[in-house]
């Protein structure tokens, strides 16, 4: 089971997560995530993990897939914490792969 609630302040609208972050429910968090972006108003969106129980593959693409859109992560537990660094870290290798094969295939085409 996954409960997403939602907390609205002037800076911010934080979704926050509790339970597991599993198949059935992961693109429920994609779901409430692209409901919360439609009327941010200049808000920061921030998804807030706590009590995660479980993460399965199908949850860390879901979080991957968020983290490469730019949506901020706050964790509670140190399970959750490990896995959002690395998932991060994870993106980070992506986009500087990408970047380089950009570059170089600029960097070829130039006489």
């Amino acid at each position: 089971m996954l409960k997403i609630s939602q907390i609205d302040s002037a800076r911010q609208r934080r979704l926050v997560v509790e339970g597991k972050l599993i198949a059935p429910w992961a693109a429920e968090l994609i779901s409430a995530c692209e409901k919360a972006r439609a009327d941010l108003r200049g808000r920061e969106l921030v998804v807030e993990l706590k009590h995660i129980t479980a993460i399965s593959q199908e949850g860390e693409n879901v979080i991957l897939e968020l983290i490469n859109e730019a949506i901020r992560f706050r964790c509670g537990g140190m399970f959750t914490k490990r896995v959002v660094k690395q998932l991060t870290r994870r993106a980070t290798r992506n986009l500087e792969t990408r970047f380089r094969r950009a570059s170089d295939a600029v960097e070829t085409k130039v006489p």
